[in-house]
C-alpha cells in the first residue's frame, strides 16, 4: 500500500490538459432549445402550471413544471419510441442539440466518445403504471419494450445506438447532484485518457401520482396549487417546498487540444469539480452546511483559484425550509464576508434533478458568455436565516469569468462545478 498522503490541494496536477465544452442542449418548461430557454430564464418567466400529465385532482399537489409541446415522434424513429419513455427522450433531444453545435465528427471518432447519462429517479412513472396495469390486467403481461424502456443505463445505452458512440459509458444516479456528478465523472473519464470527448447528459420526468404522492408526504413539496407560477420561491421567507420539473440537458466536454485541432470553438472551460457527502441524514441536509461547503471548497481547490474569483453562483436552492438555509450556510463557509451573488433557476424551471445539474452549469456557461445573470424569481419576503444577494425577480448584467454551480441530493450528495470563460 502506498505511504503517500491525499492532498486535495493537488488534485489538479492529475490533469493533463485543459477540458472545454463546446456543445449545449435543453429541453425544459422553458423551452425547448437552449436560446428559448435562456431567453425566458432572464425575462422571469415560469414554467410551473397545474399538471396535464394525468388527473392529479385527487393529490395534495397539483401543480409541476412540465416540458410543454414535446412530440418525440419530431426527434426519433420508431425503434427509439418503442425503447425508451419520456426521460430518456428529453435527453437524447437535448443531446442532438448539443452535438450539433459541437460539430463533432462522430464517425471520424467514434471509438474515442464516450457518454455519461444523469438521472435521479430514471423511469419511476412508467414503472408505477405498469404495476399498475400488471395488477389490472386477466393475463398478467407487461410489454417486452418494458424493462428496456425504464432502466436508467438505458439513457446512454440509447444515446451510443442513436449517435454511434463507441467509447466508455457509465450512469450516474446520485440523486439531484447527478447531474453535476455526470460532469465530473466525463472529467475523470477524460483525465484518464480513456476517450478524447464526452456526451455528458441528463433525464428527468417523474410527474407521476406515486412520486408526488410520496414527496408531497414527506412535506417535500410546494401546495400551492391555487398560484402555480408563483409556487417555487427559492430563499423566500414563505417558501413551503419545491415543485417537481423534468426535462433533459446535454454538454459535450472534449480535451482542448481535440477542439483546436478540428476547428472547434471552445464555449467554456471546466475549471473545477468535486463531490463530497455529508454522512448525516437520508433526506435532510446537514444543517449547518458542512458537506456542501467542503465540496465548494474542493471544487475551488482544484480550479485553484481564491473564493474572491467567483462571479456568480447558481445555487441548488430548491425552496425547502432546511435546504436553503443549509446551502446559505454553506456559501457563508466558504467565501466569508465577500459572497458573490447567488441565485436559484429552480423558480422558473422547478426542480429538474438530475437534468437540472447539467442545464444549471449549461446556465453558468450563459451567463459567463453573455455577461447576464438569471434572477430568483417569487423572491418577495427576505428570510433572515437566508440573507445573502439572490438576484430577486430581474436578472442582471454583471461580467464575470467564473461561475460555480451547486447540485446536492437525498443521501447527503453534494457536487460542485466550476466553469470559467475561455
Amino acid at each position: 500500500m502506498s505511504n503517500q498522503t491525499f492532498r486535495p490541494d493537488k488534485l489538479k496536477e492529475t490533469c493533463s490538459e485543459p477540458l472545454v465544452f463546446t456543445g449545449l442542449g435543453a429541453i425544459t418548461p422553458l423551452g425547448l432549445d437552449v436560446p428559448t430557454y435562456w431567453a425566458n430564464l432572464l425575462q422571469g418567466k415560469s414554467g410551473v402550471g397545474t399538471i396535464t400529465r394525468f388527473d392529479a385532482s385527487l393529490l395534495p399537489v397539483q401543480i409541476a413544471a412540465e416540458v410543454p409541446d414535446f412530440k418525440p415522434e419530431e426527434y426519433f424513429d420508431n425503434h427509439i419510441l418503442k425503447g425508451s419513455t419520456l426521460f430518456i427522450q428529453f435527453a437524447l433531444a437535448a443531446a442532438i442539440q448539443a452535438l450539433d453545435q459541437s460539430a463533432l465528427p462522430l464517425a471520424t471518432y467514434a471509438e474515442r466518445i464516450g457518454v455519461v447519462f444523469a438521472s435521479a429517479m430514471g423511469g419511476v412513472g412508467p414503472i408505477s403504471a405498469a404495476g399498475q396495469q400488471y395488477f389490472r390486467s386477466k393475463t398478467k403481461k407487461i410489454s417486452p419494450h418494458f424493462v428496456p424502456s425504464v432502466i436508467t443505463n438505458m439513457g446512454a445505452a440509447q444515446a451510443a445506438i442513436h449517435f454511434g458512440l463507441k467509447g466508455p459509458s457509465l450512469t450516474v444516479q446520485t440523486a439531484c447532484s447527478a447531474g453535476g456528478d455526470a460532469i465530473l465523472t466525463a472529467a475523470m473519464l477524460l483525465e484518464a485518457n480513456f476517450c478524447d470527448a464526452v456526451l455528458v447528459l441528463g433525464g428527468e420526468s417523474i410527474v407521476c401520482d406515486v412520486a408526488i404522492s410520496s414527496l408531497a408526504q414527506a412535506k417535500a413539496l410546494s401546495r400551492n396549487n391555487a398560484d402555480p407560477a408563483a409556487a417555487s420561491k427559492p430563499f423566500d421567507a414563505k417558501r413551503d417546498g419545491f415543485v417537481i420539473g423534468e426535462g433533459g440537458g446535454a454538454l459535450v466536454l472534449e480535451k482542448l487540444s481535440l477542439a483546436k485541432s478540428r476547428g472547434a470553438k471552445p464555449l467554456a472551460l471546466l475549471a473545477g469539480y468535486a463531490n463530497t457527502m455529508d454522512a448525516y441524514h437520508i433526506t435532510a441536509p446537514d444543517p449547518n452546511g458542512l458537506g456542501a461547503a467542503r465540496c465548494m471548497q474542493k471544487a475551488l481547490d482544484v480550479a485553484n483559484i481564491s473564493p474572491d474569483a467567483i462571479g456568480y453562483i447558481n445555487a441548488h436552492g430548491t425552496a425547502t425550509l432546511l435546504g436553503d438555509i443549509a446551502e446559505t450556510k454553506a456559501v457563508k463557509q466558504v467565501f466569508g464576508a465577500k459572497c458573490p451573488c447567488i441565485s436559484s433557476t429552480k423558480g422558473a424551471t422547478g426542480h429538474m434533478m438530475g437534468a437540472g445539474g447539467i442545464t444549471e452549469v449549461l446556465t453558468c456557461i450563459l451567463s459567463i458568455q453573455d455577461g447576464v445573470l438569471p434572477p430568483t424569481i417569487n423572491y418577495s419576503e427576505p428570510d433572515p436565516a437566508c440573507d445573502l444577494d439572490y438576484i430577486p425577480n430581474e436578472a442582471r448584467a454583471f461580467k464575470i469569468d467564473y461561475a460555480m454551480s451547486n447540485a446536492l441530493g437525498f443521501g447527503g450528495q453534494n457536487s460542485t462545478i466550476i466553469v470559467r470563460a475561455f
